[in-house]
Order: C-alpha cells, then sequence, then structure tokens
C-alpha cells in the first residue's frame, strides 16, 4: 500500500500563486508515476499533470499547461504542484495519485491522496 497525504491548497485571488505538496509514504518503490488530478463540482476528475519519476518526464493538460509545473523529489518521495496565473476555472478539489503506469487517464492510479481545495476568487 501507498499513503498520500496533499497539502497546500486555500483559497487565492485570480493571478495568484500555490504549490501544492503530496508526501508518498508505504511502499513508494512500487510507484512509477504520480500526478495530480482535480475535480469540480458537478464535473469528472480530469488531468492536471503527471510525472514519472525514473526519468523525470512530465506532461500537463493543456488547460494548465504554461501556468502549472509538477515537479518530484525522489529522497523525501514528494511530488509539488506549482501553480502560477490562476483562474476561476481552476477552483477544484486536488487529487494526488500514485500508480504503476504513467498515464494521462486517472482510472490507471491505484492511489490516491484524499484531496485539497482550492478556490480562486475573481
Amino acid at each position: 500500500q501507498v499513503q498520500l497525504v496533499e497539502s497546500g491548497g486555500g483559497l487565492v485571488q485570480a493571478g495568484g500563486s500555490l504549490r501544492l505538496s503530496c508526501a508518498a509514504s508505504g511502499r513508494t518503490f512500487s510507484t512509477y508515476a504520480m500526478g495530480w488530478f482535480r475535480q469540480a463540482p458537478g464535473k469528472e476528475r480530469e488531468l492536471a499533470c503527471i510525472i514519472k519519476l525514473t526519468e523525470i518526464n512530465t506532461y500537463c493538460a493543456d488547460s494548465v499547461k504554461g501556468r502549472f509545473t509538477i515537479s518530484g523529489d525522489n529522497a523525501k518521495n514528494t511530488v509539488y504542484l506549482q501553480m502560477n496565473n490562476l483562474k476561476p476555472e481552476d477552483t477544484a478539489v486536488y487529487y494526488c495519485a500514485a500508480g504503476s503506469s504513467y498515464n494521462v487517464r486517472a482510472s490507471t492510479y491505484d492511489y490516491w491522496g484524499q484531496g485539497t481545495q482550492v478556490t480562486v476568487s475573481s
């Protein structure tokens, strides 16, 4: 089992920045990729960014590309999501995920955090 704990969410004005953190513990050696997904009220969970931990490849959805950056610290088993120039449409619960494949689909990730709320006011 892998446990994921997110932190760093909150309320910010449009144009502001936040950094989310996701600390992994447990059987982390089985983790090949991690990612951040988000879910707004009444909408399906969608990809923000993912990272391949061994080769440090990253991918972000078009909606956040150029504004969000995902990074990882393997020594700390922690992944970060730096979010800049936030927009009201970025408001959602952000979930950290970990799994054995580097994939944009949420269904391929085995482990999930509890989620952290990000609210962007206009």
